[in-house]
């Protein structure tokens, strides 16, 4: 039977913890109360910080053994996530905690798959909660107060959010419809493409669009690491231009390594790799200075690629590309890579394209399973879209 894992450190937040278990076993649903803390629990747990303790790669005593609290914390964090990755019995996970608390617990929260339902009651819920949440679907919620001992507010927060978890577990979200989902990324600078590609396959494919702002990419490899996409059309791959040149919207070293990891069919290309993204224009770094910038309003700034960079920036992807077994076929747009990159346009650069394509086509490697296809059109044209929705559909009836 799958239950509702309700989760806090018993050491310290030990009455807290008990009132929430006990509040959503109120409702009818069964609850494992479990403890990640690193001193003595205070309360009766039913998984203890042993248990999850166990789960590190380091053993029982990488967590528990030493004097040093917030290696304990990290480590537990580490502990956490492993466990909560073996179970199959969990329903939905709501946890509770300060700094510390808060830390361990998303961890778990981040290893579950999306659409479980999460909710994180926390000190810090009103403030930047990126770091715990990054990419997933958590849901925090404020304590308001301190959680250092029951008081009327806290008690009226804990109930609301046990009221929340349970109503979540008991009612989840109908199945989806059959269609396969395919990842799709996009800015405004590739949405007419990217609109057209989604127009032309969601009969067939169930096609969520990803905004290409670094936390867009990563969600959509989350996805596909997870097993719920059936293919991805990277159209709109900029995330990488900021990972390499210091922009705000940057990848991770790991953009393209789900698609190795799992082999989904994949077709590519170069959208937005003519710029660099930064907020207001005092925020652009200094080295940069003398570049040519585009306002694309008064707190976004774009600064356009030059040939060096793009030669980085095309072998970085090609790189990775080349790493992939699985079916890739890359699109190239010899007449421009985003709506400024036309002709005419601001950042219209045939120097800096040509370099940025040669860069991709020599280190992608091609071969029988990877493909690069150079086409006489701009990204945004409607042709180049619709070479995009063959390519996909021919790798991915093979």
């Amino acid at each position: 039977m799958k239950r509702i894992y309700v989760v806090g450190t018993a050491d310290t937040k030990g009455e807290e913890l008990a009132f929430l278990a006990d509040a959503i076993a109120a409702t009818g649903a069964a609850v494992s109360r479990v403890d990640v803390g690193t001193r003595d629990a205070t309360i009766p747990v039913d998984i203890s910080a042993n248990d999850i303790a166990g789960h590190h790669p380091g053993g029982r005593d990488a967590v528990l053994g030493g004097n040093d609290r917030g290696a304990a914390v990290a480590a537990m964090g580490v502990a956490f996530a492993r466990f909560a990755q073996s179970r199959n019995d969990i329903a939905a996970m709501i946890g509770i905690g300060g700094g510390g608390g808060t830390s361990i617990v998303t961890s778990g929260m981040r290893a579950l798959p999306l659409g479980l339902p999460k909710i994180m009651v926390s000190t810090l819920a009103s403030g930047d909660t990126a770091p715990y949440v990054d990419v997933s679907d958590i849901i925090m919620m404020p304590s308001v107060t301190d959680m250092a001992g029951l008081n009327r507010l806290s008690r009226v927060v804990l109930h609301n959010a046990a009221q929340a978890i349970a109503g979540m577990a008991a009612r989840p979200a109908p199945p989806p419809d059959g269609k396969p989902s395919i990842g799709l990324t996009m800015f405004g600078v590739t949405t007419p493409c990217v609109t057209t590609i989604a127009d032309a396959l969601r009969s067939t494919y169930d096609c969520m669009v990803f905004h290409a702002t670094g936390t867009g990419g990563r969600s959509m490899e989350k996805l596909a690491d997870s097993g719920l996409l059936s293919g991805v059309i990277d159209i709109t791959t900029t995330e990488v231009c900021d990972l390499l040149l210091g922009g705000v919207l940057p990848a991770t070293e790991d953009r393209f390594g789900a698609i190795a990891r799992t082999g989904l069919p994949y077709v590519g290309s170069v959208g937005a790799l003519d710029m660099v993204n930064f907020w207001a224009p005092s925020t652009v770094p200094e080295r940069y200075g003398g570049r040519l910038f585009y306002e694309h309003n008064p707190n976004v700034t774009l600064m356009r690629t030059s040939a060096d960079e793009c030669r980085a920036i095309g072998e970085w992807i090609g790189t990775r590309l080349a790493l992939c077994d699985g079916p890739v076929h890359f699109l190239i747009p010899e007449k421009g890579v985003s709506a400024l990159d036309i002709e005419g346009g601001t950042f219209f650069d045939r120097e800096a394209d040509a370099v940025l394509f040669e860069a991709i086509e020599r280190t992608i490697k091609p071969n029988a399973n990877r493909h690069v296809t150079r086409l006489p059109l701009h990204i945004n044209d409607p042709e180049f879209a619709k070479v995009a929705v063959a390519a996909f559909l021919d790798i991915a009836r093979h």
